[in-house]
């Protein structure tokens, strides 16, 4: 049985995660090349599936589409893109917090203790790149779900419009930027502030938390794709 017909997940996004993996793990390094009739036969699907996989991937920043050449795993953010970013969301974030604890519920603080809880547990795990990618995935789920319960339109649609590129800059840097510890604890009181009614108080703890991640990311540097974090063999 081939993979497209395998599972419950569409294909496109298995398709999704397995080149997702391939680049976090240094099979596909920058300046690749993502033929998608190659990619097909190695991956034993049809290439509907490779093309949808690969526009969301080039959604995210990791993958860039070339007139006439195809697509290429792209290359790494510089410092001074990482650095932009980090300021772009000290912009939104803090303001999106304080609106959506303004407007907080019993359903949405409980969906934010759920992402805190996958930090929590990632931080006492072993790091693979398996548990990178929780990581990442809940560090998402928290800001993603705050941004929306903004209730402000234009400012959540910006900071959708980051999602991308906060998607390749994590890849970048690397998991100790992400700290799963740090950015546990740090989530928690943020999340205890709006349990507690004081959505000031949370966002700025938000900031807080933002100005940690400049530090943690910008003290290392981007790293190289593939050396996210080692095998847990290594």
């Amino acid at each position: 049985m081939t993979r497209e017909r395998s599972g419950r997940l569409p294909l496109a996004d298995k398709m999704y995660g397995v080149l997702l993996e391939e680049f976090l793990d240094g099979t596909r390094v920058p300046g690749d090349d993502l033929n998608i009739a190659t990619l097909s036969r190695e991956l034993d699907v049809s290439q509907t599936p490779l093309r949808e996989a690969l526009a969301r991937l080039e959604h995210t920043g990791l993958v860039r589409r070339e007139a006439l050449k195809g697509y290429r795993v792209a290359p790494l953010p510089s410092e001074d893109e990482v650095r932009q970013l980090l300021d772009a969301r000290l912009v939104l974030e803090p303001p999106l917090t304080v609106a959506a604890g303004r407007r907080a519920s019993g359903d949405f603080l409980h969906d934010l203790q759920r992402s805190v809880d996958v930090l929590v547990l990632a931080s006492s795990a072993v790091q693979d790149r398996r548990t990178a990618r929780e990581w990442w995935t809940a560090d998402e789920t928290f800001h993603t779900l705050l941004a929306r319960r903004s209730g402000n339109t234009f400012l959540a649609d910006a900071y959708a419009a980051l999602g991308g590129q906060l998607q390749r800059v994590r890849v970048a840097a690397g998991a100790p930027a992400l700290d799963p510890h740090h950015s546990a604890v740090e989530h928690q009181q943020i999340l205890d502030a709006l349990v507690d009614g004081d959505a000031d108080r949370g966002g700025e703890l938000m900031r807080n938390h933002l100005e940690q991640v400049r530090r943690r990311t910008l003290g290392r540097g981007p790293r190289s794709l593939g050396a996210v974090v080692p095998d847990a063999e290594s």
